[in-house]
């Protein structure tokens, strides 16, 4: 996804010199692309990323288009008061890429991880929120952000191996895989979320349970119509997210639904609210959190 995402960006940037991207010493041996093209073009700050965010913020006043990258922890929570007062207050063009959200670099630990970005950035006024699952919705939301003047928060997760058939739009979500009256809708968002999901799937209908998939890749603005079309049936909602179970997909959906006079009882499937007592690797981080594959087929059997 982030090779996706800069090769999009150096297509934008041969027809629009104020087009900007700037790193806080960070993604070498990929953001040379960019640097090596359009030096001109380029910022990297350094080790400060809360400067980052206001020389981002200073561009966009004289016209810039601006993409900030850094590891996900990094331009989130590290920069919180800037990107509040320099960019969602003045409604600049900035989109906040993160590389490595979730539990991406779960050995290096929690200061590494980004379980608290989506909850922290959607809550921003003015900040829209996307999250792809793939290469091909990078690609298409870096192109859709571009095109917007207002600004966004992109975070990449592990890629998926599952790619969905169809592209729905900026702010919509994407029916992976349905089946006629599903048991059960699941609601992801991220790459290895939605390979767990459609994983699970595959277990649970070879025992007689109909899903119906959802992927989304805009958390804010949420395709509020969407889901509750979706949940039109069904006996049981799951959301999936590598993500703190608080703030994040599964709490934008129970807002959607706790608007509806009747919908299905809600499971919201994400990282607890604590820090980790041991050690592991990605894949292990992710069992200890029930987001493996294992984990979603149990919790949707045990609730239906």
């Amino acid at each position: 996804m982030r090779q996706v995402f800069i090769n999009t960006l150096v297509n934008l940037a041969v027809d629009d010199k104020d087009l900007y991207l700037l790193t806080a010493d960070m993604g070498f041996g990929l953001v040379e692309q960019f640097a090596t093209r359009f030096p001109d073009q380029y910022i990297n700050v350094g080790v400060a990323e809360q400067n980052m965010i206001g020389v981002a913020a200073g561009l966009a006043l004289e016209g810039k288009k601006v993409f900030c990258y850094s590891i996900s922890n990094f331009p989130t929570m590290r920069c919180l008061e800037q990107i509040r007062n320099d960019i969602c207050y003045h409604n600049l063009p900035v989109c906040i890429v993160s590389g490595g959200a979730g539990l991406w670099y779960g050995a290096l630990g929690m200061s590494h991880w980004a379980v608290e970005d989506i909850a922290v950035m959607r809550c921003l006024p003015n900040m829209a929120v996307v999250s792809p699952c793939n290469e091909q919705e990078t690609g298409q939301l870096v192109s859709d952000i571009y095109h917007r003047k207002h600004p966004c928060y992109m975070r990449m997760s592990r890629a998926g191996d599952y790619a969905p058939s169809s592209w729905s739009h900026f702010g919509g979500a994407t029916v992976v895989l349905d089946c006629p009256s599903p048991d059960v809708v699941i609601i992801a968002t991220g790459g290895k979320m939605l390979d767990n999901a459609v994983c699970a799937v595959e277990a649970i209908q070879k025992q007689g349970i109909g899903a119906r998939l959802l992927s989304i890749h805009t958390i804010k603005p949420l395709d509020c119509d969407a889901i509750m079309d979706s949940v039109a049936g069904p006996r049981l909602v799951i959301t999936i997210e590598e993500h703190s179970r608080i703030g994040g997909l599964g709490s934008a959906v129970a807002e959607v639904l706790a608007e509806l006079e009747h919908h299905p009882p809600l499971i919201r499937m994400g990282t607890d609210d604590r820090y980790p007592d041991t050690a592991t690797d990605y894949e292990g981080y992710l069992a200890m959190h029930h987001l493996d594959t294992d984990s979603i087929i149990k919790a949707i059997i045990d609730n239906l």
